[in-house]
């Protein structure tokens, strides 16, 4: 297979939110230096190529995003602290550390490279072929960074559309000093862009792997809906994906191998990770879910195992499909837990550990949104617009790899059936904590760790949280407020300016 991003040179090193006062205007380099540089359509290809390698950060999409919505959401635990990324289930975050700032400077570096590619087509477009097709890429693409950045730094829509989320920054302005706008605000403009976006890719049956089309922007839609709670428009959304029939749902028999392949039947949003190009190996998503001491991959850190929450949740059917992708975890070796398969190794590959087709185990393609999920959304939707029986519908697709289950009916769906299914299929996959926020639902972590270890202290977060925790929106970083002005860019309450 060709190296989707083998055109591309390397990036030039960003410089750290930390130090950095200009991130909201820096024009992107790449291959392609400047909006000057683009004169025809293969060059903003090129530009596309660079952006998506930006996005595949271990800051953003590659990894941390991931790991956020499992240590967050209560399905992942940590047998020990200090190990790395514990910060995210601990909630240990402060103005001056612990802050994940890359999520906020890697953010912004890819809308900038965005703005900066958009003005140059708008330059030349016209003169050489149509940009329609990259046009919509790049504005869908701008509408998920937006909706991601509102739900990390601004509160939930539901609870508080008026507190403030992040800047809006739509064109290169080198004296820019921008205040947030509000949770409301940024919705807005993730709506708009996903509009234009969707207008512009058309309904194109192409599977345009490794990058957006038109139904990977129809599910961040849904999403969006989901969080705004326009039920009716999610459901709708839905129904258009999974009607086009371009993808798959895997069958029982075909769900734990299509992690060890790409572009599989179900892959919705799925970016491409190559061998030297996004392969953060030791680093990866993958090895940081992977047993310490596992005896194929020396690197495996096992920084997160799941939760007893989790695990009593797959217990309710040993037959379980998704039990294919999870092995023994620490607990389980050490003798403390016999048998408890914790550690997840969907992204080396599966239990083979061999990736999924490339030379290095690590370099899996990133699956951001399959169509289980679109099932599950449609469940949800359904069932919140009082139609159990479409949601039960829905819903037994998914719980088909729960074979020794009873089906779902409409006197017997549930909530908490459909986001509980949601959890185990998408074990893993960053979803668990969006859900339980956007639906008001009450957190509880495992500190207290299997094998009766007693409760590892944590100090910044209860056991139990909601919504109204001022730790489950992050802060800005200090150093960020410092260069930006504390006049301009106020920080989340709770957090010290």
């Amino acid at each position: 297979m060709k190296k989707i991003y083998a055109i591309i040179v390397a990036v030039l090193a960003f410089a750290a939110a930390s130090s950095c006062n200009k991130f909201l205007d820096m024009k992107p380099t790449n291959s392609l230096d400047s909006e000057a540089s683009i004169n025809s359509v293969a060059d903003a290809q090129v530009a596309l190529n660079g952006l998506m390698r930006e996005m595949l950060s271990a800051s953003f999409y590659g990894r941390n995003f991931l790991l956020y919505g499992d240590a967050k959401g209560g399905d992942f635990t940590v047998v020990s602290n200090g190990r790395g990324y514990d910060g995210l289930y601990t909630f240990s975050h402060t103005e001056n550390s612990g802050t994940y700032s890359g999520f906020w400077s890697v953010g912004y570096k890819c809308i900038a490279q965005i703005n900066s590619t958009l003005e140059a087509i708008s330059k030349v477009e016209g003169e050489s072929g149509s940009y329609n097709a990259i046009k919509g890429q790049l504005y869908t693409l701008r509408g998920m960074l937006y909706f991601d950045l509102a739900r990390l730094y601004g509160r939930d829509y539901a609870y508080d559309k008026a507190a403030l989320a992040v800047p809006i920054v739509l064109e290169l302005n080198s004296t820019a000093r921008l205040p947030r706008n509000t949770v409301e605000e940024v919705y807005a403009q993730v709506l708009k862009d996903l509009s234009t976006g969707a207008t512009l890719l058309g309904d194109s049956k192409s599977r345009n792997n490794g990058f957006i089309n038109y139904y990977g922007n129809l599910a961040i839609q849904a999403r969006v809906a989901m969080h705004t709670k326009q039920y009716a428009t999610a459901l709708a959304l839905c129904k258009e994906i999974i009607a086009s029939g371009v993808y798959k749902l895997y069958t029982n028999a075909e769900w734990a191998g299509s992690w060890a392949k790409q572009w599989g039947s179900e892959s919705i949003i799925e970016f491409a990770v190559m061998d030297e190009e996004a392969d953060l190996g030791a680093s990866s998503l993958g090895v940081a879910m992977v047993r310490s001491g596992d005896p194929v991959n020396a690197r495996a850190t096992g920084y997160f195992v799941a939760s007893d929450f989790w695990l009593d949740r797959m217990r309710e059917d040993a037959s379980d499909v998704r039990w294919q992708v999870m092995d023994e975890d620490e607990l389980s070796t050490d003798g403390k837990v016999p048998g408890r398969k914790g550690s997840c190794y969907k992204y080396v590959g599966g239990l083979a550990r061999k990736g999924d087709g490339k030379a290095a185990a690590s370099a899996v393609n990133i699956k951001l949104c399959r169509l289980s999920e679109i099932y599950l959304i449609a469940a949800e939707a359904a069932f919140h617009s009082a139609d159990k029986a479409a949601a039960a519908d829905y819903l037994k697709q998914i719980t088909k790899r729960s074979p020794a289950l009873a089906e779902p009916t409409s006197s017997t769906v549930t909530l908490d059936w459909i986001l509980n299914e949601k959890s185990k299929e998408f074990y893993g996959e960053g979803v668990r904590y969006w859900d339980r926020i956007r639906n008001n639902q009450e957190i509880e972590f495992n500190d207290i760790i299997a094998g009766g270890e007693g409760e590892l202290p944590h100090p910044n977060r209860p056991s139990k949280i909601n919504r109204t925790f001022f730790r489950c929106i992050l802060p800005i970083d200090r150093d960020e407020i410092n260069a930006t002005g504390k006049d301009v860019l106020v920080q989340n309450p709770g957090y010290s300016n």
